[in-house]
């Protein structure tokens, strides 16, 4: 009985933390990422990015341009930030560059939706997106040459 209960309250205190984590807004977010351990900003500027790929879908669906565009600049600068952390600390390379992926599939889904002269933000920002993700593949299939030249080597 005491061993259900002490998981029953494990439970509700990881969903209250969850919940909790999930009420953040985007300023929170920033915040805590500048002052964030290195190790603790690939997965922040990752949430930060996804965010705002959200934001920007529904800005963009109710007409604000402008505003999406904003949003689109902060999924291009957190998913770099997110780069950089990953690639100073050697972690998360890999759910870096499939998140950042997915955020370039969506951003050419969002741009397809718009008109043709609100595009080219949105194309720039697939680019460096792709440019990302270019370095931390680079990085990746680096490490793993290094090490079979090692393993080569002995």
């Amino acid at each position: 009985m005491r061993r259900l209960t002490i998981s029953i309250f494990l439970i509700v205190f990881t969903l209250v933390v969850c919940a909790a984590a999930k009420d953040e807004t985007i300023d929170e977010l920033k915040a805590r990422f500048e002052s964030a351990r290195p190790e603790d900003r690939t997965a922040l500027g990752i949430r930060i990015a996804q965010h705002q790929l959200r934001n920007a879908d529904k800005l963009y669906g109710e007409g604000n341009i402008e505003q999406g565009r904003a949003a689109v600049d902060d999924i291009v600068t957190y998913s770099e930030k997110a780069r950089d952390a990953a690639t100073q600390t050697k972690k998360h390379l890999k759910n870096i560059e499939i998140d950042t992926r997915k955020m370039a599939e969506k951003l050419r889904d969002i741009k397809r939706t718009l008109a043709f002269e609100d595009q080219p933000p949105v194309e720039q920002a697939i680019r460096r997106l792709e440019d990302v993700r270019t370095t931390l593949l680079k990085d990746m299939f680096a490490k793993e040459s290094k090490k079979e030249n090692k393993k080569e080597k002995k």
